[in-house]
């Protein structure tokens, strides 16, 4: 099991600029991949952003790129997004997860969560 803690979020203004960080502990020798999650109030849970542990290849969601990097650190066992002209609509709870197979998408390891808010 791999435990997860995120830090970072907080209110910002349309334009501005958010770092979310994601600290991992426990089995993290077996993560395969590290992915950005959010939800805002009323709606579904949505993929943001992912990157191979390892490799350091990375995947985004359409609404996202060209705005937001994901990167990592992996002597400090850490994940970053880079959050970049922020807008209204990026408003939700962002969460990191941890995904064990290369063969499926699934994210068994989740943090509790950080707020990011974008006002006008």
């Amino acid at each position: 099991q791999v435990q997860l803690v995120e830090s970072g979020g907080g209110l910002v203004q349309a334009g501005g600029s958010l770092r979310l960080s994601c600290a991992a502990s426990g089995r993290t020798f077996s993560t395969y991949a590290m992915g950005w999650f959010r939800q805002a109030p009323g709606k579904e849970r949505e993929f943001v952003a992912g990157i191979r542990w390892s490799a350091g290849n990375t995947w985004y969601a359409d609404s996202v790129k060209g705005r937001f990097t994901i990167s990592r650190d992996n002597a400090k066992n850490t994940v970053y997004l880079q959050m970049n002209s922020l807008k209204p609509e990026d408003t939700a709870v962002y969460n990191c997860a941890a995904r064990q197979s290369a063969t499926t998408a699934v994210y068994g390891s989740w943090g509790q969560g950080t707020q990011v808010t974008v006002s006008e």
